[in-house]
């Protein structure tokens, strides 16, 4: 019985399987340079990843499967939930400072970022977050590589806390320091935070459109799928700085 394959979903990688207490990926170019990055977190203690489990007979990429329940729709964690996932991408975040990514590493980054400070998740949002047993659990690591603290953090508040068009600009507020407490950001950056929130959602929509100029799939669906919908946040987002802002200093 566990030799029986299970597809698992994904919007955007096709292929992704369950074997027993194992998922099998497809692999790229990038795989190894994220099985280095998995083995690095597992070796300083960062159990908010599966652990990489090396390739199959097929040659597919093996890791942990972590049991759980990918977390609710995106925007309805309660805070306590917003501050738990903020907690999580700080240890991420500490926890990569000491990685050296191999010689030969090839990462598939997908959106520029800002800069490269750090190696990033580059996709921590609902859809990649499991309620395991031992915790918060980040999983489909193929998008990591390169980035800045501060541009994943406007992209991962952006949809775990929901700050959408739909929601009440202040509600959207709370929800949002709630998340940025969770993570610890100094005060000093958080005014930062606020003017990154709109330019990152922009970046997203830029890169859905010309993907579907491109026709480079399952951008070019998803850009179909929810290309108003980035349109429309980065609009809210940049509307509201001042009140991110507030929001954020406040005591």
């Amino acid at each position: 019985m566990s030799g029986i394959e299970q597809p698992l979903p994904g919007n955007a990688t096709a292929g992704v399987v369950r074997v027993g207490d194992t998922v099998r990926r497809p692999v790229g170019p990038w795989t190894d340079t994220v099985d280095a990055l998995l083995a690095h977190l597992w070796t300083v203690g960062f159990s908010g990843a599966p652990r990489p489990l090396g390739r199959d007979d097929q040659g597919r990429q093996v890791l942990e499967y972590v049991p759980g329940e990918i977390g609710p729709e995106a925007g309805t964690y309660p805070t306590a939930q917003l501050r738990q996932i903020g907690g999580l991408l700080a240890d991420l975040h500490r926890a990569v400072a000491g990685f050296v990514p191999p010689a030969s590493a090839v990462w598939n980054v997908v959106i520029a970022p800002d800069a490269e400070e750090i190696i990033c998740h580059n996709d921590a949002a609902p859809w990649n977050l499991v309620d395991s047993p031992r915790g918060w659990v980040l999983i489909d690591w193929d998008a990591a590589g390169p980035g800045s603290r501060l541009w994943e953090l406007a992209y991962s508040a952006q949809s775990v806390a929901g700050l959408r068009p739909d929601r009440a600009p202040r509600e959207s507020a709370v929800r949002l320091r709630a998340f940025v407490d969770g993570y610890g950001l100094d005060g000093a950056a958080r005014p930062a935070l606020a003017a990154m929130l709109g330019r990152r959602a922009a970046a997203m929509y830029d890169f859905l459109r010309a993907s579907s100029r491109q026709r480079r799939q399952p951008w070019a669906r998803i850009w179909t799928e929810d290309g108003a919908y980035w349109r429309a946040t980065a609009a809210y987002l940049d509307a509201h700085v001042d009140l991110w802002t507030s929001a954020l200093l406040s005591a």
